[in-house]
């Protein structure tokens, strides 16, 4: 669903639209844009299996899809996409989660029939965010630092998102999904990147949550937290405390939010380059 801008909410809150046709908006010395693009073609995913040095990927990559958040004054970006979501997949190398099926497909087959997955197909990712710095903002949007990436401070903080505040009934500004990858994961469930949601139907519920938060006062040096919160359970732990087994019941990510236990929760606060 396409969001539509109210102009006269845009002007009160001392925001503007992006310009060159852009999507998204400037508000309180921030630039806020999402991308979205088709999935990889043949060439760019062989591209993409040389790099990261593997041939196993979601169905669908929007390779070039992003979420951009950048602070003006100082040129550093705080983006969402999938080549470093993915780099962080590789890297954590989760075991692959056997789905019943396979497990009896398994013991009934010949051991030369047997395929063996030595991957991990939900495409799970750490992945909460990248970080890139430009020289000079006045150079334009693709003048970075010479690697390309900044390393930003964020400090660990007992502080917590105000999730109070997000109830409140305000006009909302600006809204958007962007889809980095899906992959139905042969009929075993649904592997999907928003940095929200990931399920594998009869086995696992497993919930990676990254959620940024900044409120805009007064202060020219606003409180920017980053919460990152995993949470993941069985079904057949699920099932043992009266939920359903059903997968179908786990549709909304805010049922599975309320019913699976937090394995590794924290919160960071971002100090930006050149505020006290």
């Amino acid at each position: 669903m396409e969001f539509e801008v109210d102009e006269k909410e845009l002007k009160a809150a001392g925001a503007e639209l992006l310009p060159d046709g852009r999507r998204g908006l400037r508000l309180h010395g921030w630039e806020i844009e999402s991308i979205k693009r088709p999935i990889l073609n043949t060439r760019q995913l062989q591209e993409w299996e040389q790099k990261l040095e593997s041939s196993h990927f979601p169905e669908m990559i929007f390779g070039d899809s992003s979420l951009v958040l950048k602070h003006m004054n100082s040129g550093t970006k705080i983006h969402f996409n999938v080549f470093d979501a993915l780099t962080g997949w590789k890297q954590e190398a989760l075991p692959p989660v056997e789905v019943p099926a396979a497990a009896i497909w398994k013991y009934k087959s010949e051991s030369f029939q047997q395929v063996i997955l030595d991957y991990d197909y939900t495409f799970t990712t750490p992945y909460c965010g990248s970080e890139t710095e430009e020289i000079n903002a006045e150079l334009g949007r693709e003048a970075t630092s010479e690697k390309g990436n900044c390393s930003l401070c964020w400090e660990e903080s007992k502080e917590e998102i105000d999730l109070a505040s997000l109830a409140l009934k305000e006009p909302i500004l600006f809204y958007d999904e962007v889809i980095l990858y899906e992959d139905e994961l042969g009929d075993n469930g649904i592997s999907l990147l928003t940095v929200k949601v990931l399920r594998v139907d009869g086995v696992l519920m497993r919930l990676r949550d990254t959620r940024m938060h900044c409120v805009f006062g007064k202060s020219t040096n606003p409180v920017i937290l980053r919460e990152s919160c995993w949470r993941e359970a069985t079904i057949q732990a699920l099932s043992a405390k009266g939920y359903p087994s059903d997968s179908a019941a786990y549709n909304d990510p805010s049922i599975i939010f309320q019913r699976l236990p937090i394995i590794m929760r924290k919160t960071q606060k971002l100090k930006l380059p050149g505020t006290p």
